[in-house]
């Protein structure tokens, strides 16, 4: 008979240890992953019946990027979470769709069993997964990253210093975003084409008074927003090519910097002539 396979993902070695023991004692093959790199690379090579996340601290960021791998590649696997953490369960819940998925320390290893006997009993599917990708994610939610990043902005009391409407503040905004979104559509392979929008944003910044820092500043914002929409949309991210798009934006946004910059810096002698 072919035991079930485990995926026990448990940074400490003593308790790892103790687990894998009383589980296979069960009848279970397990198999350990000490941290969330060896986790993902488990998930993308092998096939497992059930994830058994021990998860010791607060901070759920390493589970997120676990479980979300998990179900894009195997969404049948069952998902098992362990934490001493009530105010997790909530939270923890809400992405891994079925709240009796979560329990909390301490908790005999019988009972996990049981719990796990239970799930593998009735096979059926018991979640759905809707992937997008990175460029119909911020194409969708292109109003929210817009209006996230101009709350940051409005608490940046160095970019406040030059006082603009929202519709000024912002008209920048789509076009680059428009550019960012055809180049994550683009082939790899493809190069990097100058932006005359932000050429042009360059140039207005500096008419508006900005510094080439303020410019800088702005930029850096973007990027958090982009990556806080990714973040928000953690559960329908096509993880199989989020690496790259990740990296892509990196570039474009730096490269979209580079032309703003190369913008302001050519309207400098004009507005020194000017005064």
């Amino acid at each position: 008979m072919t035991l079930s396979r485990v995926l026990l993902v448990d940074d400490n070695d003593e308790i790892g240890a103790v687990f894998q023991e009383g589980l296979e004692n069960y009848g279970f093959d397990v198999v350990i992953a000490s941290g969330v790199r060896r986790a993902l690379s488990l998930i993308t090579s092998e096939q497992f019946d059930v994830l058994l996340y021990d998860l010791h601290t607060p901070d759920a960021s390493d589970v997120f990027v676990v479980v979300n791998a998990l179900l894009h590649v195997h969404p049948n696997t069952v998902l098992l979470v362990l934490s001493r953490y009530p105010a997790l369960q909530g939270g923890l819940s809400a992405l891994l769709l079925k709240p009796d998925e979560i329990l909390l320390k301490p908790i005999r290893i019988v009972a996990i069993t049981q719990r796990i006997r239970k799930m593998l009993e009735n096979p059926t599917v018991h979640r759905s997964v809707t992937t997008e990708n990175v460029a119909a994610i911020l194409e969708r939610d292109l109003e929210t990253t817009i209006h996230s990043w101009m709350r940051q902005v409005e608490r940046n009391q160095e970019l406040c210093a030059v006082e603009l409407n929202y519709a000024d503040r912002t008209a920048h905004l789509p076009n680059l975003f428009h550019e960012l979104i055809s180049r994550l559509r683009s082939p790899a392979e493809a190069s990097v084409r100058l932006s005359t929008a932000a050429y042009e944003h360059g140039i207005l910044r500096c008419q508006q008074g900005y510094t080439a820092a303020m410019v800088v500043e702005e930029s850096r914002i973007l990027q958090l927003s982009i990556f806080k929409t990714l973040q928000d949309n953690l559960r329908s991210v096509d993880f199989s090519k989020v690496l790259l798009d990740v990296r892509t934006i990196a570039d474009e946004v730096d490269s979209q910097l580079k032309q703003q910059i190369l913008g302001y810096m050519s309207s400098q002698p004009a507005k020194s002539a000017a005064a």
